[in-house]
């Protein structure tokens, strides 16, 4: 098989995650998603650990570059961190899907250990970047940012949990504004 059926898997996987989460995959549904036998999954991942560890993986570096470019597009630490939250809203926006991390996370006791590992590694790359970005910005003193990088990755992925229930993007919107007002995030 491809590499081509390799990306393709990993893509429709993602969707699949960010919509149903680890326990959504099935490797039959996948496999009719992408066009393929159910058996050819195995030939690029042998078991659904193995399929949502390299989904969860993925979701975290493409995250991880994806922060970056934010950045580099705004070269301003306070309008890159005005634009964080919009991060979270694609997945709204792509049939009110989740943060496949976030959904993860609630799905944590049910996790193989390399899925865990790199569910955390999501939160670890946004807080790093919330925390280094608050620092550039003096927002907050250093020692005080990654508490405060925290507190803002908790509230935007809460904000998207709320949104999703409701399928109600208006109130991602609303809750983020507010975290605007309260100082939470820059306005």
């Amino acid at each position: 098989m491809s590499s081509d059926s390799r990306e393709k898997i990993l893509a429709a996987a993602r969707l699949v995650a960010q919509a149903h989460g680890y326990s959504g995959l099935n490797f039959r549904d996948l496999a009719e998603d992408v066009g393929i036998r159910a058996a050819s999954i195995y030939h690029h991942f042998p078991s659904k650990a193995d399929l949502a560890t390299a989904v969860a993986k993925r979701y975290w570096e493409d995250a991880a570059l994806g922060l970056e470019a934010l950045l580099v597009k705004s070269a301003d630490p306070r309008a890159a961190l005005r634009q964080y939250p919009q991060t979270f809203r694609y997945a709204l926006e792509n049939e009110n899907r989740m943060c496949l991390s976030g959904f993860m996370a609630a799905e944590y006791d049910d996790l193989p250990g390399p899925v865990k590992e790199e569910v955390q590694r999501f939160a670890d790359v946004n807080v790093a970047w919330l925390s280094r970005l608050l620092s550039a910005a003096k927002m907050v003193p250093p020692k005080e940012s990654e508490l405060r990088a925290r507190a803002i990755f908790a509230a935007v992925s809460g904000a998207q949990l709320m949104a999703r229930s409701r399928s109600d993007i208006a109130l991602y919107d609303a809750l983020i504004e507010n975290y605007r007002a309260s100082g939470l995030l820059p306005a």
